[in-house]
């Protein structure tokens, strides 16, 4: 196992090498950059019209007419823009080889302290949603299997049915109408992850806010995996329930609940723990943006999108390598999880 784990950490630094690369020629083909954004602060004109242009601002064009030409030049280098992509590239894989990503464009500050201050408030969210998911998920699948076709089968898949319908922002503007101030409840804030006099607050006080903050925003991210992760438990237990050696258990006089936590209980799991690594990435990443907007936390999901509005180079490029690096090591400890759940497979033997 040893082995197998050092071989798909070394895949690690290729891989992220390519994506790095297919990555940087697209965002050098995107009209709009930051050359482009900061001639048309300079003149006046919004960022995001230039960011729509198809028009490239250069020495000589429409756009640039009437900027000193040495200006332009000042700005291109500002930016690094004086040099060819090829040494773009070059510079930025021996930075990122030292896990130096540059500073930020507009944002005047190292994109490392950047990520480092955005990234717990991700890691927050992604956290606490995944373990509620699977908390609540797990258990409710496999209820909803032993007791098949029952009214508490009934009920509950249709509350699920109704919340995987449902898109997690439109949960979230519904979670906010009703329980912060939309309506006569205004039990929980809409704003940040603290509240303003969180330094002055007790120990208990800090937690107790900090989960208060938390309530709304993870509740909407846990509503749409939720509702796959229990289907997809209840089918992976269904599925085993009806296989010859569960038969044979019950033959030899063992009761239900050492039939499914002793024998069945493993094989469905790895169904289960194989939707690990998509959950994790899915809620840490692609679900977190819209939440932390509606939400107004200040997360990777966030400071991301406005960085590639902004064409913010820097910014783009450390965000998409810390959220590939974490996709890689993700996918890595679901594979280390079918070994826990199932001690039988191998994946060194697999993989010679």
């Amino acid at each position: 196992m040893t082995g197998y784990i050092l071989r798909r950490l070394l895949l690690i630094i290729p891989t992220l090498l390519v994506i790095l690369l297919v990555n940087f020629v697209i965002v050098q083909a995107a009209p709009g950059g930051p050359v482009e954004q900061a001639i048309a602060r300079l003149q006046g004109i919004g960022a995001g019209a230039v960011a729509g242009s198809t028009e490239t601002l250069h020495v000589g064009s429409r756009a640039s007419r009437g900027l000193d030409p040495k200006l332009i030049k000042e700005i291109e280098h500002q930016y690094g823009f004086d040099k060819s992509a090829p040494e773009r590239l070059w510079l930025m894989l021996k930075q990122y080889a030292m896990l130096d990503f540059g500073n930020s464009f507009f944002r005047g500050a190292k994109v490392t302290d950047l990520i480092l201050d955005k990234l717990p408030v991700t890691i927050s969210l992604g956290l606490w949603a995944t373990l509620i998911t699977y908390l609540v998920s797990i258990p409710l699948g496999i209820r909803k299997a032993v007791r098949h076709g029952s009214l508490f089968d009934v009920w509950t898949s249709t509350a699920i049915i109704i919340g995987y319908a449902m898109p997690a922002f439109l949960f979230a503007l519904l979670l906010i109408v009703v329980f912060a101030g939309g309506t006569s409840l205004n039990w929980f804030p809409v704003r940040g992850l603290v509240s303003e006099n969180f330094q002055q607050l007790s120990l208990l006080g800090k937690i107790a806010d900090y989960f208060w903050h938390l309530v709304l925003p993870v509740t909407s991210l846990v509503i749409g995996g939720f509702a796959t992760l229990t289907i997809l438990t209840k089918n992976a237990f269904l599925n085993e329930i009806t296989r010859q050696y569960v038969v044979t258990a019950r033959a030899k006089g063992l009761g239900d609940q050492q039939v499914l936590y002793g024998h069945v209980f493993r094989n469905a799991m790895l169904l289960v723990v194989a939707g690990i690594p998509q959950a994790l990435i899915s809620v840490f990443f692609a679900g977190s943006l819209l939440i932390e907007v509606i939400f107004s936390l200040d997360g990777m999901g966030r400071m991301s999108y406005e960085a590639a509005v902004a064409r913010d180079y820097p910014v783009v490029f450390g965000s998409l390598f810390i959220f590939t690096l974490f996709g890689l090591l993700i996918r890595l400890i679901g594979d280390l999880c079918y070994t826990m759940v199932d001690p039988r497979i191998d994946f060194e033997t697999r993989g010679r």
